[in-house]
Parts: structure tokens; C-alpha cells; sequence
């Protein structure tokens, strides 16, 4: 369990069309009904090598007609059809993740285009002329007579330039296949000017990059020119040293094996993973207690019930942070209009205090919290922790700023540090390094570090790639960045030399614009279609390390019933076979996947404490609502 099975070096069989058309009939129930989209009249796009020429072109209704009813007959006779303009030969991949599953042709040949296009809203009349002036347009793909889809990063397109072959997902895996390289490198061109216009509203062009991206970013704009040293540098001379002789070589040699499996009692909605002696899983009613051990968490047969008090008004809490030596932990409700956290006694099981967000005298609201560090959870006299809100950074004091002892029903927290920012900030989540420094994500996919120190003004702010960062996480030193988009992760290189010829962090200085460009870590098409309706990715961590001089080796992430795991060392490798004949960002597809039954809540490597001989990381821990399982990694036989 937990390798990931790939298709895509499958042989695309070359079976008659009649093989799809038996399939479609056999399908229980009928497709979903196609999206209704109206074409622009003269916004067609026209691949070229350049990916950017727009063309007028009128499409003849009538032959579309004739044609259409043509193929209905199902006619049977030998085609004599030339290639078109744009013409490929279309696939299919049925029977999903089955011994039967294959390749099958969908249509020999067929042609596509790039289409703008708007969605007609069915629930407003189609003559209101404000309804038309508020259409939204964007670019969409079209493929004969079977595939319409918006051009996104949710078809997870995945390019095989030897092969001359895409893969995407569009109600379906499906690939194609063109006769020439100038046909591939054309398709694929056209495809990123749409997706660059989709994302970012904006036509592909260098000034329309300077524009997103800024002079300091050139790099990410042009992949190409940017310099990846640093990429390969990151690592201390010493660690590369151990990583290339006894541990993590390039090519990931090791496998996951379960060693424990247990059913929970109730719904569980979170994960607070301990260093220390225990971890914890959060449900509606309560929080099961679970011994740490070497090859993973195994329960204790205790559950910590909430108080009358906190019960149905607060259940399910929709983030559970441990302090004091992970004797406390503080709860937020996952009630909108809540303002504060509780303060729960877990060997006591009793909520000892209620806590509100002010300042000023005025209630204000945290979307998320988060330690001072990521070891502070261990450090038993903490008594400040981090809050976030859309345009809030701050960091709360749980004790009394004359210093006397708040016995209060409702204690305010003091508002040690931050500030308050005037608009635009969209922050969404954020995560912090060993030594406190804050990496920040934001709605607009900006991704800003600050220092421990000052929260006024960020140190570096990377641009976005035109999704939203809904979960961030850094390396113990703060070198490596990996940010959750629905669809791809990020992965970002912090470091930089200044103007005297030190090697830094984006958290110390102001980077300049010597960065490295990003890597994405993705899945494959089908993968990724595999992964089920609720198949956007969740909460990407590093592995857990809290000590200086060890290095992050995996990282993880969830996408519905997924569990997926990257080889970091990999990711950082330049050379990998993943990047091989790449254009743009470097992206990653060398994965495992570990299968659950059911949605996963959280998927997190335990402290590297943990981690027993032999092993290059603790054990990894994957919850469930109705279970949770711990694996480890061991060396192939």
C-alpha cells in the first residue's frame, strides 16, 4: 500500500471507434448535460507557435448540422477523411483504477480549438441587457463534438512532448495525440495563453508578466532565465554529505507500510499531532486521547469530554492548538460570529477560561491561530500564541498586562504585537518557522514572509500564480516554502545572497530579484480524477522537524480519499526525470498515494523524534472521520 499505480506509460491502443461507441452505450444512465456556452463572434484562437494569434473565424451551422446528423446514422464505411487544421487523434481512459482499465480511441481524428465564450445564466432572462453586460468570458477548449471545458487549472493538463501527447481531465481522462511536434508545441502554447488570460484576466504578453509578477520576479515570469543554484545550495554541505551516502538517494527507494489501524468513536473533524507523550483527535463531543510510539499513535482507550458548558453551543472546533508542553490546548469555534478560544485542561478535561479578541476596547474576530514556533507547543511556560485575520497579524498574550491574575468569566487577550492593515491584504493562512519567523497566504495566491520581530511590513511578498494559498507551511530554517492551492502545491526557495555576499533567508532581507523560480508539485490527470468530486488539495506540510541541523525529507498532502507524499529530496533535484523536456515551472509527479475508504481529515508525519533506525522519517499518521492509521516508511526489499 501507498504507491501511487501509473497509467500514463499505458500503450495507447489504436481500436476501432466502434469500441468507445459500445462503451458510451453501455454506460449506466446518460452523461451530465454539457455546460451551455454562447460563442464570441470573433474570438476564436488559433494556435501558432507563438500560442497568441487571434484569428476571426465563422463557424458554417449548417455543415456543423449536416455532419452532426451524418454521425448519428452511425454510418459504416472506410474513412477517407485528410487532417485538418488543428487536428488530433482524441483517447479516452475507461474503467478507471480497474484491471480492465485502458486506453481507448475516441475518435481517429477530429479537430480542436480554443473558443472564448460565455455562460448564459438560466436563472436571469437571456434579453436583459445588464445580464449581458455583466457575462463573464473566458477562454474554453473544444475537442470535436465531446469535450467543452473552461481552460484551468483544474483539467491538470499533463504534456508528453516524445510522445507529442497531452493528457487532461474534462468529465473524464482523456488525451490527445498530434502528428507532429509543431502540432504539440502549438497546442501547448495556445493553452497557456488561455490559461494565463483565465487566471489573471489579462492576455499572454511580457508586459502583461512585468505587470503580475514585478521586476524582482523575472524568474517566475520566465522560468527559463531564472537561476536555480540556490535550489541545489539549500542544503548544508554536511547534510548533502549523509542525505548522498546513507539516507534519501535521488530515486526514492522506500515504501509505506501500515502498522496500526484503529476505528475511532465519533466523528473526528481535526488532528493535533504531540512531540511529547501523546496526540490527540478532535471530534464533535470531545478529544480522544492516542499514545506516541515509534511506529505510530495507538490509542489509550481516553477521551476527554467537554464541558455542559462548551458542548453543542461549540462543537466540533474548528482548530485545536496545544500549548504549555501540550498539557493545554486552545479551541476555536467554528461558529461565525464567535470572538474567541477556549482554554482546555486536557488532563482535567474542564475549559479554565473563555478568551476574547480586542483591541482598543473593541471586539475584533481571528480566522486562524497558530504557535510562536515550531517547536513552542513543547516550551511549558508559553503564554503567547498568533492570530490571523483578512487583514490582521498579531500576536496575543494570555497573561495580564498588570500583571495580575485575570479570573474573569471572559478574559480579554492582550494585544501584544502586530498590526492591522488598511485593505488588500486577503491573508488566508499562515504557519510559522523554529525561530517564529511568519510565512503568510493570501486569497489572491501572494505568499509574504515577516520576521518574528516586525509585522508591520513584510520582509519579501511573492506574487501569485492566479490561485488562492489555502494552507502554507515552512522548514524548520525557514529555507523552503510549500503552499495549497486547490489544485497544484508550490514550492518555494527562500534563500538569497545580499549585496556583502551572505547567504540568507526571504524572512532576514529583502530578497532583490536573484529568485529562484518555483517548483509545483501536481498530480497526474488521472490521479487526480481518481481522487473523487471532492479533489481539491488540502493542507500540504513538510515533515515535522524541530531541532536545528535536520532537514524536511517529505512533504505531505490530502486530496479526498488521498493521502499523497513527495520525496522532497527529489523536488529539489534538478536533474529529476520529472523535469526532463519541461517548459515553464518545474513540476513534479513522482508521488505515493496511500488509499482510504473515506475522505481524509488530515494526513501529518509525526515529530522526527519519532523516527526509528533504519527509517528516514516518523511514522505518518492519516485520520479519518471513522478512522485513524499510522504508516511507516521501510527500505524495498
Amino acid at each position: 500500500m501507498g504507491a501511487a499505480h501509473s497509467h500514463e506509460d499505458l500503450e495507447i491502443c489504436t481500436s476501432d471507434e466502434e469500441e468507445y461507441e459500445e462503451y458510451e452505450e453501455r454506460r449506466d444512465g446518460e452523461e451530465e448535460e454539457e455546460d451551455k456556452f454562447e460563442d464570441s463572434r470573433d474570438d476564436t484562437l488559433d494556435p501558432s507557435p507563438s500560442g497568441a494569434c487571434l484569428r476571426s473565424k465563422h463557424p458554417s451551422s449548417s455543415l456543423d448540422d449536416v455532419d452532426a446528423k451524418l454521425k448519428a446514422l452511425k454510418l459504416k464505411y472506410t474513412s477517407t477523411q485528410q487532417p485538418t487544421q488543428n487536428s488530433a487523434r482524441l483517447f479516452r481512459y475507461i474503467n478507471g483504477n480497474t484491471p480492465k482499465a485502458k486506453w481507448i480511441t475516441a475518435e481517429k481524428l477530429t479537430a480542436y480549438s480554443f473558443v472564448k465564450t460565455s455562460q448564459v445564466n438560466e436563472d436571469e432572462e437571456d434579453d436583459d441587457d445588464e445580464n449581458r453586460d455583466s457575462e463573464t468570458e473566458w477562454w474554453v477548449l473544444k475537442v470535436g463534438s465531446k469535450i467543452r471545458e473552461k481552460v484551468s487549472d483544474e483539467m491538470q493538463l499533463k504534456a508528453y512532448k516524445d510522445q507529442r501527447r497531452v493528457d487532461f481531465v474534462a468529465k473524464g481522462v482523456w488525451a490527445l495525440k498530434f502528428p507532429t511536434v509543431e502540432d504539440f508545441t502549438s497546442y501547448v502554447n495556445s493553452y497557456n495563453s488561455c490559461l494565463f488570460e483565465n487566471n489573471h484576466g489579462l492576455e499572454l504578453n511580457e508586459a502583461s508578466k512585468a505587470k503580475i509578477f514585478g521586476e524582482d520576479f523575472v524568474g517566475w515570469a520566465n522560468p527559463e532565465a531564472a537561476d536555480d543554484s540556490m535550489w541545489e545550495d539549500g542544503d548544508d554541505i554536511s547534510l548533502k554529505i549523509t542525505h548522498s551516502a546513507t539516507t534519501t538517494p535521488v530515486r526514492d527507494t522506500h515504501d509505506l507500510t501500515e502498522a496500526f489501524e484503529e476505528a475511532t468513536s465519533e466523528g473526528i473533524h481535526s488532528l493535533a499531532l504531540g512531540a511529547l507523550e501523546n496526540s490527540f483527535l478532535v471530534g464533535d463531543s470531545g478529544i480522544q486521547v492516542f499514545k506516541n510510539m515509534r511506529q505510530g499513535i495507538q490509542g489509550k482507550g481516553v477521551c476527554v469530554n467537554f464541558e455542559g458548558g462548551y458542548g453543542k453551543a461549540h462543537s466540533a472546533p474548528r482548530k485545536a492548538l496545544l500549548m504549555r508542553a501540550e498539557t493545554n490546548m486552545l479551541l476555536m469555534s467554528p461558529m461565525s460570529q464567535n470572538r474567541g478560544i477556549h482554554q482546555l485542561d486536557i488532563e482535567t478535561g474542564k475549559v479554565i477560561s473563555e478568551w476574547k479578541f480586542e483591541k482598543d476596547g473593541v471586539d475584533i474576530s481571528m480566522s486562524d491561530i497558530t504557535n510562536d514556533g515550531k517547536g513552542a507547543q513543547m516550551d511549558p511556560s508559553a503564554s503567547t500564541f498568533l492570530g490571523l485575520d483578512n487583514n490582521r497579524l498579531c500576536r496575543w498574550d494570555m497573561r495580564d498586562r498588570y500583571g495580575m491574575v485575570q479570573d474573569l468569566a471572559a478574559p480579554v487577550l492582550n494585544w501584544a504585537q502586530g498590526h492591522q492593515f488598511s485593505r488588500g491584504t486577503n491573508f488566508k493562512c499562515f504557519a510559522t518557522t523554529g525561530d517564529g519567523s511568519i510565512v503568510v497566504g493570501s486569497l489572491d495566491g501572494k505568499i509574504r514572509l515577516y520576521s518574528s520581530k516586525v509585522m508591520r511590513q513584510a520582509k519579501t511578498a511573492f506574487p501569485g500564480l492566479g490561485a488562492p494559498v489555502t494552507h502554507v507551511d515552512a522548514t524548520f530554517d525557514g529555507k523552503w516554502i510549500v503552499g495549497t492551492t486547490d489544485t497544484y502545491l508550490i514550492v518555494i526557495c527562500t534563500l538569497f545572497t545580499d549585496k556583502a555576499g551572505k547567504t540568507k533567508t526571504g524572512f532576514e532581507g529583502r530578497m532583490g530579484n536573484k529568485i529562484a523560480a518555483p517548483r509545483l508539485l501536481k498530480l497526474r490527470p488521472l490521479d487526480a480524477h481518481l481522487a473523487g468530486s471532492n479533489n481539491k488539495f488540502r493542507n500540504a506540510q513538510f515533515s515535522w522537524v524541530t531541532e536545528d541541523g535536520k532537514q524536511e525529507r517529505h512533504v505531505v498532502a490530502t486530496v479526498g480519499k488521498f493521502s499523497v507524499i513527495w520525496n522532497f529530496q527529489q523536488v529539489k533535484n534538478g536533474s529529476h526525470e520529472c523535469y526532463h523536456d519541461q517548459e515553464g515551472l518545474k513540476k513534479c509527479y513522482c508521488y505515493k498515494i496511500v488509499l482510504r475508504n473515506e475522505s481524509i481529515v488530515d494526513s501529518r508525519f509525526m515529530n522526527d523524534n519519532f523516527a526509528i533506525s533504519g527509517s528516514p522519517e516518523a511514522p505518518l499518521v492519516i485520520a479519518t472521520p471513522m478512522k485513524v492509521s499510522s504508516f511507516s516508511l521501510s527500505s524495498k526489499r
